[in-house]
């Protein structure tokens, strides 16, 4: 009969040992969860704060500015209209070259940008004087690539179009339709920027352009 009491006594602390055990990995799985949610509260705030500045540019009445799509314009008026009760105040641009009037809201001004500095001009000048990029790709995939720069909205890159597709030559067969419209669209961006920023005559742009594409035969030609 003692020996069967010890035996019941031994049987009870073990019990107790395993739900101890059990109960601290719930413990460190909790703390491991609120510090995972805590640092991704933190990302989206980072984003926000580097968004803002590209929304609170200020263009002013006459000031030229260049919309990716369609070239350089001329905000004409600062409007303001109300929807659904919302103040919205946006810029009225003309573009001349394509008699197109644009309505941009000033608060989504992200794809406008001034027009260049007269540094970005000459290296602009720069580019339209080295030697053409040969690629051996077939035209559909260079046309597609072509128009993405163009309608990029930067200058350099619009200058390389007309770099690369100037072919001194104004004999149609030197050129494929589509090759020659690309170029002509590329040209004429380039010119309109070059006429805002440098204000001088249109034909005197189009000598200078023409000067450094090598070009200067075909516009005393023409």
């Amino acid at each position: 009969m003692p020996n069967k009491k010890k035996i019941k006594k031994l049987k009870k602390p073990k019990k107790s040992k395993l739900k101890k055990f059990k109960e601290k990995p719930k413990s460190r799985l909790s703390e491991k969860k609120t510090n995972t949610s805590s640092g991704a509260d933190e990302k989206p705030e980072i984003k926000k704060i580097k968004k803002q500045p590209t929304e609170k540019r200020v263009y002013n009445l006459k000031d030229y500015v260049v919309y990716p799509k369609h070239g350089v314009g001329k905000i004409t008026s600062i409007e303001k209209a109300t929807i659904g009760e919302i103040d919205i105040h946006f810029y009225k641009i003309h573009v001349e070259k394509e008699k197109l009037t644009l309505t941009v809201p000033i608060n989504q001004q992200s794809k406008l940008r001034p027009i260049s500095s007269i540094n970005q001009i000459n290296k602009c000048i720069s580019i339209l004087k080295t030697k053409p990029k040969i690629k051996r790709t077939m035209w559909s995939r260079r046309a597609q690539e072509y128009d993405q720069k163009i309608n990029s909205g930067k200058i350099y890159e619009l200058a390389e179009v007309v770099k690369d597709l100037n072919k001194n030559s104004d004999i149609i067969a030197d050129q494929s339709y589509s090759e020659r419209q690309l170029f002509e669209k590329a040209y004429d961006r380039l010119k309109s920027e070059f006429e805002a920023v440098l204000k001088i005559n249109p034909d005197d742009v189009q000598k200078k352009m023409d000067k450094a594409l090598g070009r200067t035969k075909i516009s005393e030609e023409g």
